[in-house]
């Protein structure tokens, strides 16, 4: 089994380092399995590699790198909205004309599932809630870190008395903070969305806030950058509005690929090699 763990200062080295990893004379089908990619901080780019990218991108039909970490977050509505609350608010209204307008996302966006998680309840707004608990945690004595978990977590998990007033009863460093967007029973589709599976936040010391995201595929040409950057620009907002230092992201792909434009990333990758050296 071909893997690789990669460890980079910003989201343009990340994904060239991953790219490079995946490139390698024994992995002819240029793919791997439980890839590891840790960013220092993935709200930061090195302007080259991301100009050459999106260059590429445009002449290989691929849509802008923007498009994709929006899909993630939209750092522009959320940067001209008041609050979290509002965020949500402004991005439910447009989020049909959004599914309308851009067949990619007919199935809907990974942040319209982390703002509306479907539930027999009814859409929760996750975001709000995730961020309030980190905000009153990290205000609190003995703030919670995270523990050993598997993906079990609800978002009506959130809506519990005990979660709403805190972690009464619970010894520091037993909590995490959970951002489920795939749904059993709901998302049976072999391919496609969504790929994202799962986002995890934990809060170290009770004032730097780290995220862990896991993907069962990822796409390295189409997808990976931009869902690095997305990613990246979530945890940095998370961590301004919990009043908290952001802090660094790992992501983990279950199987992550080079696909067919290989020739046409090799020039790339390896002109700004000497970047993540």
């Amino acid at each position: 089994m071909h893997t690789f763990t990669v460890t980079a200062e910003n989201t343009s080295l990340a994904w060239i380092a991953a790219c490079r990893a995946l490139d390698v004379a024994a992995n002819q089908r240029h793919h791997g399995f439980h890839t590891v990619v840790r960013i220092a901080d993935a709200a930061a780019e090195n302007v080259h590699v991301r100009a050459d990218f999106d260059q590429m991108r445009e002449r290989c039909g691929y849509a802008p790198i923007e498009t994709v970490a929006n899909t993630i977050f939209p750092a522009r509505l959320a940067a001209t909205s008041s609050s979290p609350e509002e965020l949500v608010r402004r991005y439910g209204e447009m989020y049909e004309r959004l599914r309308r307008i851009d067949q990619g996302n007919r199935y809907g966006t990974y942040f319209g599932r982390i703002v509306a998680y479907p539930t027999h309840k009814g859409p929760i707004d996750q975001l709000t809630a995730v961020i309030a608990r980190i905000r009153r945690q990290a205000a609190g004595r003995g703030p919670m870190s995270a523990a050993y978990e598997m993906d079990v977590a609800h978002p009506d998990d959130a809506t519990h008395p005990e979660d709403l007033a805190g972690p009464a009863g619970l010894e520091s460093g037993q909590d995490t903070w959970s951002t489920p967007v795939h749904i059993a029973g709901t998302d049976n589709g072999y391919r496609g969305f969504p790929c994202l599976s799962h986002c995890s936040f934990q809060l170290e010391h009770g004032s730097v806030l780290h995220a862990v995201a896991l993907y069962r595929s990822h796409y390295m040409v189409d997808r990976a950058y931009g869902n690095y950057l997305g990613l990246g620009r979530l945890l940095a907002y998370m961590a301004q509005q919990a009043q908290v230092q952001p802090g660094s992201l790992t992501v983990i792909a279950g199987h992550a690929q080079i696909e067919k434009d290989l020739r046409a990333i090799r020039p790339l990758i390896a002109e700004q090699a000497q970047l993540s050296l």
